[in-house]
């Protein structure tokens, strides 16, 4: 359905002419937000209607799948959490790895581990343990053969170390990995409300602040 929406083609370089070319480029910048925000809005309300009327409370799978594809693709300025939040609603963990992969080729330098790490959280927050080792997997399966590799880091380090952990009854070593990476979780300001939401789904520990503060904006449609 999206690929029918109108594109609005952004310059990628400028020319000698650059303040011409510069305010041509930042017109054309400011056109696509627009753009990418209208037609956002209206998959968003399909994803609602959807959601009254369906079957999930979340909304169509295939729908947000859909739209974390055209923002992904089409906005201007990429919100990753955004993208990702829509994926783990979704039903194509492939899909959501093939983007991640991608993004790891043209992102600032930690941006990648950061961006990995997240879905496999939201995944996680979700109670989807299988879409969270899907997507490493699928991520793990690309990455060889494009002769890459996960990113080298203490974060990719702890998600590999909490996968396995969840599908143990085993709460004292899961809280033992949040002490031990709390530097590295710390790195984004969502990671401690998701960790909080996923020992409420695995291990039944309630949260102090159910519902409250960034992860619930996380989700919202």
């Amino acid at each position: 359905m999206y690929e029918a929406f109108p594109r609005v083609t952004v310059p990628h370089f400028l020319g000698d002419d650059y303040d011409d070319e510069g305010h041509q480029l930042s017109e054309a910048i400011s056109a696509a937000k627009v753009r990418a925000e209208s037609c956002s809005s209206f998959m968003k309300a399909a994803i609602r209607w959807s959601a009254e009327f369906g079957t999930s409370r979340n909304g169509s799978s295939e729908l947000h799948v859909m739209l974390a594809e055209y923002i992904y693709s089409e906005s201007p300025e990429t919100d990753m959490t955004k993208v990702s939040s829509h994926f783990v609603r979704g039903n194509d963990p492939k899909k959501f790895a093939s983007m991640l992969v991608n993004f790891m080729g043209k992102c600032y330098p930690g941006e990648d581990d950061t961006a990995i790490a997240r879905g496999v959280l939201m995944y996680l927050s979700q109670g989807n343990l299988r879409d969270a080792n899907l997507l490493m997997d699928e991520m793990n399966e690309q990455l060889k053969s494009a002769n890459s590799e996960f990113p080298k880091t203490d974060l990719i380090q702890f998600i590999k170390y909490l996968l396995p952990t969840l599908e143990r009854d085993a709460y004292p070593l899961f809280r033992t990995l949040r002490q031990k990476y709390k530097t590295s979780t710390d790195r984004d300001a969502v990671f401690q409300e998701l960790l909080d939401e996923i020992a409420a789904k695995f291990y039944n520990i309630q949260r102090q602040n159910p519902l409250e503060g960034l992860f619930s904006e996380m989700f919202k449609i």
